[in-house]
């Protein structure tokens, strides 16, 4: 297992290579960053805040080799819509010259108004793009990790069914290091679940 996870590692390191740092050196994130700020008051389920969660997503990006700047720059503002009352989308269109694209991606990551949890996934499966894919991939090993921070024993068992369910088939399609990463996350989630149940006599 720590043989595949180091030659995991490597393939993904060898995506960073210097003409890639060179791009990620030039990406200004900043403009993201400030907007994100406006999370910090939003709690999570598993402790810490909104914000935080948007700074995983992106460590995730590069950590796994993506450093495409509408991508990661949408990583930090993923959750803004959907989670801020009255943000106005401007403030991503607007932004800087990338703002209409990064506004577009995270449009498709957005639940909208009305949307059943299973329809937006379903959305994101039948219709996302590549690059929605990835970061909905990325926003959910984010999610998985922080599960080990719940002691609610329905929402683990329901996210990890949802992971399985939905997540699995989109990280197949576009990177199967996510993919087995989340497989992981589901199965490490739900015996620590199995385990918390005996504990507590469920």
């Amino acid at each position: 297992m720590a043989k595949q996870k180091y030659e995991m590692k490597t393939e993904r390191s060898q995506k960073m290579n210097e003409e890639g740092l060179l791009q990620l050196r030039g990406t200004v994130l900043a403009p993201y960053l400030q907007l994100a700020t406006a999370l910090i008051g939003k709690a999570r389920h598993a402790g810490g805040n909104m914000f935080r969660h948007q700074m995983d997503t992106l460590a995730i990006l590069i950590d796994y080799g993506y450093i495409d700047p509408v991508l990661l720059k949408a990583s930090l503002v993923h959750d803004t819509i959907e989670d801020i009352k009255d943000f106005s989308p401007d403030l991503i269109r607007n932004a800087d010259s990338d703002g209409p694209e990064v506004l577009e991606l995270v449009m498709e990551v957005t639940k909208r108004e009305g949307e059943q949890k299973k329809d937006f996934l379903r959305r994101i499966i039948d219709d996302g793009s590549q690059k929605a894919k990835i970061l909905k991939c990325a926003d959910r090993i984010s999610n998985m990790i922080s599960l080990g921070y719940v002691t609610d024993s329905e929402f683990i068992e329901r996210y990890c069914n949802e992971t399985e369910f939905f997540l699995l088939p989109i990280a197949i399609e576009v990177d199967f290091n996510m993919y087995q990463e989340l497989i992981n996350l589901i199965i490490t989630r739900r015996k620590f679940l199995e385990d918390w149940k005996k504990i507590n006599n469920e």
